[in-house]
């Protein structure tokens, strides 16, 4: 034993098994983790378990301990996790087809029951949370029109979608916080055109609509003020026919004459020229 301390060689294989044990025993468990301590196939504690009423760096990260070759350490992230879903296929309640893009956020809050769901593959959740997004898509979003389909977002539907997928994700110790989609198509070709010349003729028969309502209204308009007009000039005459007569006669000469371009030929006695023989008066 002397002559091994007395070796450079000794001590530096010493150091060596002396980091390793150390390595062994303790272990860092990040601010981003859940750090689940598994004796012998068996979940034990978990340190920097989530919780949502706790400041970040205040839920035991650091430095921790475990048995050597009895304990292991499965780490789980903390943070909120997406699972995304790709051109799904939906089918409408009026039996459109149509292909969907989806997104869940969902985070880890026991991450015991997830490592005893999964057989410890704590990775398995987000193969498992798409297949039960896609089915709760299908179900759910399947009771509603194709067009109510372009803006589901605050439809009971979507909400119904949201806890449906959340039961499952508690069933393997997370909570689902939010669901979404992020476009919906409808698929190429004769189904796409076949939509596509509907609500070019739905938009057709509106524009029609209110073409013809337009034109009715601009009619009705129109007759009122043509009334308007023959009762004022009513009440004008009866009032003083006279000078009636003779504005009647400046706007008839105002149009016939003012461009200086008509010509035309009339005895000097004639009924027209009347104004101008008795100066405004009969």
């Amino acid at each position: 034993m002397t002559r091994i301390l007395r070796n450079p060689i000794g001590w530096a294989a010493l150091l060596m098994l002396f980091v390793l044990a150390c390595a062994s025993v303790f272990t860092v468990v990040p601010e981003t983790k859940q750090a689940l301590i598994v004796r012998m196939g068996i979940p034990r504690a978990v340190v920097n378990l989530y919780r949502a009423d706790q400041a970040f760096g205040e839920t035991g990260a650091g430095l921790i301990a475990r048995v050597p070759l009895l304990d292991q350490v499965v780490y789980i992230d903390r943070r909120a996790q997406t699972v995304e879903l790709e051109n799904a296929p939906l089918l409408a309640a009026d039996g459109q087809r149509l292909t969907a893009d989806a997104f869940a956020r969902y985070r880890i809050v026991d991450p015991t029951r997830l490592f005893e769901q999964t057989h410890g593959d704590p990775h398995r959740i987000g193969d498992t949370l798409k297949t039960a997004l896609a089915a709760a898509l299908r179900t759910e979003l399947g009771r509603l029109p194709a067009r109510s389909l372009l803006a589901p977002e605050g439809t009971p539907q979507m909400r119904a979608v949201a806890a449906a997928l959340d039961r499952v994700a508690q069933g393997y110790g997370a909570r689902v916080s939010e669901v979404r989609l992020d476009r919906v198509d409808l698929p190429d070709g004769a189904p796409f055109d076949a939509v596509i010349a509907r609500m070019r003729g739905a938009g057709d028969q509106n524009v029609a609509a209110i073409r013809d309502a337009g034109a009715r209204q601009a009619a009705a308009i129109r007759a009122d003020g043509d009334a308007r007009a023959a009762k004022a000039y009513a009440d004008a005459f009866g009032q003083d026919p006279q000078f009636y007569d003779f504005y009647r006669a400046m706007q008839s000469y105002q149009k016939t004459l003012a461009d200086g371009s008509t010509q035309f030929v009339l005895s000097p006695d004639s009924e027209y020229l009347r104004q101008f023989r008795s100066g405004g008066k009969q």
